[in-house]
């Protein structure tokens, strides 16, 4: 998946069947779904894929069990579904995850059970496995660090977990793979209309400055948080359809809970629910939901957030954890539609909706992760009906993603690259020096950073640091410690000059200060 090769397919190519703006798993999914029914397909990016909300997620692939409680059991139902979809299709980045509901009333045993037993019935064949009710010991034994004065046992029960943007990327290089054409740092600067309909995108290149205009019958907007932008682009003054909340998390080390059972705080002081989930190595808490008014591509935390974040979990736990203890601190951004009937962010629904403009711009939004493969068949059933174009019928349920591997994981800190794995060993076999880790205490390699700017159109630090790995999101102070390395190793893969550089430095250096807590 090589950038430049990409651009010159948007130059070279006219007219599209169908084109997408937003890159992030609703517009990923979407592509790959087009191209694997034959569709001629382009993706544009204004930032790099998976930069938004697509990246900083909880790391669950769940039916979501405070939406159960809300009776919301279609919502349920399909993503209990897709989640089974995806664990079979990207097992290198997604994983069976325990979880324990720990209580502190008898009767919470009996009730939470209840619901969880109801869950896997609804998940069916492709669930995880079962609900158990757990004696004081097991808890315990489950959760060493959890406070057990007045314990009275607890639920343990099976959900999903991934790797978000690692998946996103894998997702770009599997529509790739069907014939799309993809292009991160790709933005859109105009809609072009003849008799009130788009024909055309103007698109312009934010790294080449170059400008290109692309003609298709189909167009898809795809841009989550920003989709009221392009709606407005669109048609001016247009009444916003969504309701944003912020949602924070912050990354503690993994001492705080040995083993590999996360942990599942059943009602917060705002009536949410808040998870400590084991991952790569360290434990992601959260999250809130702050209804926001400023959309931005760099959310940042607010201090009653992560004090949110703190007090709520210490409540469950025999020990404190402090302001020092985090290691990383991430905030993004939920498209929540409106609803006249809902007002607090936390109660609006999780549906997707797909709305079509008089211009024929056909806008998905809402959803969730986990449910990207049915918003992905659901717009392109809808651009299909619409268009009167139809190739093959949606194939997607059993295409695997890439990176899939016959048998199980390959083991190892960097399992999640899946088959190319194969890639970074012949890389090491080009250059023994890029087996060298990047930071001591993590398992990231030079060869990492290679392989991202050569097969994964990774452009800047960031987006290495960030996405292609993880280590922004797991230790910013670590991430900021390993900065020079890979603009560095970046600067000579891409031929970079030094101004570059010091652009470079200076602007992972501003945004890696916005994760420390």
């Amino acid at each position: 998946m090589n950038r430049e090769k990409m651009r010159l397919h948007l130059e070279n190519e006219a007219h599209w069947d169908l084109i997408i703006i937003g890159g992030g798993a609703t517009g990923l999914g979407t592509a790959i779904d087009a191209a694997s029914r034959g569709f001629k397909t382009l993706l544009a990016e204004q930032d790099d894929f998976a930069k938004g909300t697509s990246s900083r997620s909880t790391k669950l692939l769940h039916g979501g069990v405070r939406y159960l409680a809300q009776g919301n059991f279609k919502l349920v139902m399909d993503a209990l579904k897709e989640r089974g979809y995806l664990i079979k299709n990207a097992p290198h980045v997604s994983d069976n995850c325990s979880f324990v509901i720990p209580v502190y009333k008898w009767w919470e045993k009996w009730y939470f059970g209840a619901g969880l037993i109801f869950y896997d019935v609804m998940a069916g064949k492709l669930g995880l496995g079962k609900t158990s009710i757990l004696s004081v010991k097991k808890t315990s034994a489950l959760l060493p660090t959890i406070k057990k004065d007045k314990l009275k046992g607890g639920i343990s029960y099976q959900d999903g977990q991934f790797d978000d943007s690692r998946l996103a990327i894998n997702m770009a290089q599997t529509a790739a793979e069907q014939g799309a054409t993809l292009l991160n740092y790709c933005k859109l600067t105009g809609f072009n209309k003849t008799k009130g309909k788009i024909t055309a995108v103007e698109l312009t290149d934010t790294i080449t400055r170059k400008k290109y205009l692309a003609h298709s019958r189909m167009f898809i907007n795809a841009t989550g948080v920003f989709s009221d932008a392009v709606l407005a682009m669109d048609e001016p003054g247009k009444r916003p359809i969504l309701s944003p909340s912020q949602g924070v998390h912050v990354v503690i080390d993994k001492k705080f809970f040995t083993g590999d059972t996360a942990l599942m705080i059943p009602a917060t002081t705002d009536g949410r629910v808040l998870f400590a989930v084991p991952w790569h190595g360290k434990v992601v808490v959260g999250t809130t939901d702050t209804a926001i008014e400023n959309i931005s591509a760099e959310p940042v935390a607010l201090e009653e957030e992560i004090d949110f974040i703190l007090r709520n979990l210490n409540a469950y736990l025999g020990q404190v954890i402090t302001r020092p203890d985090i290691l990383s601190v991430f905030a993004g951004l939920r498209p929540l539609v409106r609803t006249s009937a809902v007002h607090k962010t936390s109660l609006m629904p999780r549906d997707h909706v797909i709305l079509v403009s008089s211009s024929g711009l056909i806008s998905i939004t809402g959803g969730k992760w986990t449910t990207y493969r049915k918003m992905a068949e659901d717009v392109i059933n809808k651009a299909c009906a619409l268009s009167g174009m139809f190739k093959r019928k949606c194939i997607t349920t059993s295409l695997k993603i890439h990176g899939w591997s016959p048998g199980a994981k390959a083991g190892g800190p960097l399992e999640y690259y899946g088959s190319d794995l194969g890639l970074l060993e012949k890389l090491y076999e080009e250059n023994p020096a890029w087996r060298e880790l990047l930071h001591p205490g993590y398992p990231y390699t030079q060869g990492c950073v290679i392989l991202a700017t050569r097969n994964e159109m990774a452009q800047t630090a960031e987006d290495i640091l960030a996405r292609r790995t993880r280590l922004l999101f797991l230790d910013a102070r670590a991430a900021m410690q390993t900065a020079s390395r890979v603009i560095q190793l970046m600067a000579t893969e891409m031929n970079k000059d030094e101004q570059w550089i010091t652009e470079q430095t200076a602007s992972f250096d501003a945004l890696a200060k916005n994760y420390l807590a």
